[in-house]
């Protein structure tokens, strides 16, 4: 094990790792995408001289498939709307979701059912990480203590804001999936398994890297407006990545150094 890996085990009553190709009603991914691992991560501690690289994700319980209906909203608030209810807060017209409301509507989704994973990844710096302070020995620190104390700026997710995870960390991942098969009392290694396709990430893993954050106030006073970019690193734009998805002996391997990532525009 690298000395900056960090294991993380996490579970909860529902899950929800949305297909891309579904457009209408959400379908599943069968286990925990790498996109939908690295956001429970950020959301237990983030910087942006911080970047994680997920490298396995191991199926505690893999859950049963489920089919639920749930309300949903067909439009968005836009940015030009809320600049003017800020102004004038009179006129806010809320979105309305809901059975029978104008706004929403009601939709199937198959889901997952008690899920369980444990989450290996590398905690990296990023370009942003300049400053003699900023070594991953501090942040890795800084994780290592948000995750005993159960700290997360905010909660945890299980692929959709409305499944909260648990999370707890662990030091021997291996040993824990082992230690968590006898309590359940099943086999703790599955069989070889094909997933296909699958969403690997929103963003491209090398974009993600450069780190991205706002100047500080300091930093925009010592230079002349509209001259610069108001920001420091790369402003990454979202590009889908996929990869070929395997789970061998309960591990799904997905660092990027280990795996082809195609681009949407590949496939």
């Amino acid at each position: 094990m690298k000395d900056n890996q960090v294991h993380l085990r996490v579970w909860g009553d529902w899950a929800c790792f949305t297909r891309p190709e579904m457009k209408v009603e959400r379908v599943s991914y069968p286990v925990m995408t790498p996109s939908a691992a690295r956001g429970i991560l950020e959301a237990v501690f983030w910087e942006p001289q911080v970047c994680y690289r997920v490298a396995t994700i191991r199926v505690v319980r893999r859950g049963r498939w489920a089919s639920i209906r749930r309300n949903e909203v067909q439009s968005v608030i836009s940015l030009r709307n809320v600049g003017q209810w800020m102004k004038q807060p009179r006129k806010v017209r809320f979105i309305e979701a809901g059975g029978g409301a104008p706004n929403g509507t009601q939709r199937n989704m198959l889901g997952l059912q008690k899920v369980e994973y444990i989450i290996s990844a590398e905690l990296c710096t990023t370009p942003l990480a300049n400053h003699p302070s900023d070594t991953p020995i501090k942040y890795f620190a800084e994780f290592k203590r948000r995750a005993q104390q159960g700290k997360c700026f905010h909660r945890p997710a299980l692929g959709m804001r409305e499944f909260a995870a648990d999370f707890e960390l662990v030091d021997d991942p291996q040993a824990i999936l082992e230690q968590r098969a006898s309590e359940l009392g099943t086999s703790w290694i599955h069989p070889e398994e094909d997933l296909g396709l699958m969403l690997y990430d929103v963003f491209s893993p090398a974009a993600r890297a450069q780190g991205f954050r706002w100047k500080r106030p300091e930093e925009l006073e010592a230079i002349p407006k509209r001259k610069t970019p108001r920001f420091v690193g790369e402003l990454a734009r979202p590009k889908a990545c996929f990869f070929r998805a395997k789970i061998e002996d309960s591990t799904l391997s997905c660092h990027p150094d280990e795996i082809e990532i195609l681009e949407s525009k590949v496939i």
